[in-house]
């Protein structure tokens, strides 16, 4: 609980059975409910969950019967987040890239009520760009530029870092089930809450590569899905500016 607000963490996990009980034994005091999404996970994630859970009572655990994808997942999370009336809820992914110790840092623009919703700026943070892998780099900021245009949001520096938080008010606002279901989910948010005129802020978060995770993006599978995402952002910017 943060200044009597109450904070929900969203916690996305597919076959993250050697990094999820560090994330959560790792979780700040400050998180009131912990929301793990199991998709559909085939290794032992689920068990490494239920163990965590049998010693920390803030732990829930939904298990997807089938994939829905990084952002199908972050989407029932966020449902449930909605449905439990938790003013803020906070994205913090299962691989263990996302440093709980930044988590205060993303969510006081959202508690303070300066923002809607706050994204984690990984460039921003002290040679932050130089940790991440520079293909990774490259991608994210030739990615940034686009969804920069694409959204309205010309400020963002750091479209797909996924450690983010939004206020209640916003998620209630949004049409969850139609969101993005995969990678391209950052992006398809940005431009939705700014159809909304959300207000959007940035903190700085450390980078963490190399820490055991495995990555599942695969670039050939991504990139043009992304890129068709944000001519449609554009178009529907368009649109909704005529």
């Amino acid at each position: 609980m943060v200044r009597k607000l109450r904070i929900a963490a969203v916690v996305p996990a597919h076959n993250e059975a050697h990094q999820i009980t560090t994330v959560l034994e790792t979780m700040p005091a400050l998180v009131d409910r912990i929301i793990v999404v199991d998709d559909a996970s085939v290794d032992q994630t689920t068990e490494r969950v239920r163990q965590c859970r049998a010693a920390d009572p803030r732990i829930q655990l939904i298990r997807c019967t089938r994939r829905r994808g990084v952002g199908g997942a972050i989407s029932r999370g966020y449902a449930e987040a909605v449905g439990g009336e938790f003013d803020v809820a906070v994205v913090l992914a299962g691989d263990g890239q996302m440093d709980p110790a930044d988590l205060g840092r993303l969510v006081e623009p959202v508690v303070s009520g300066r923002a809607d919703y706050c994204k984690g700026n990984r460039f921003a943070y002290p040679n932050g760009a130089h940790q991440i892998p520079i293909v990774r780099r490259w991608g994210n900021l030739a990615l940034s530029a686009l969804t920069r245009v694409a959204s309205g949001y010309r400020h963002i520096s750091d479209s797909q870092c996924g450690y983010t938080a939004i206020s209640l008010a916003a998620l209630t606002r949004l049409d969850l089930a139609s969101l993005y279901p995969g990678y391209g989910y950052p992006n398809d948010l940005l431009g939705r809450l700014g159809s909304l005129h959300m207000r959007v802020a940035e903190a700085p978060v450390k980078p963490r590569y190399n820490i055991g995770e495995r990555s599942k993006m695969r670039p050939s599978r991504v990139v043009f899905p992304l890129l068709s995402l944000l001519f449609r952002m554009s178009l529907r910017r368009l649109r909704d500016n005529l």
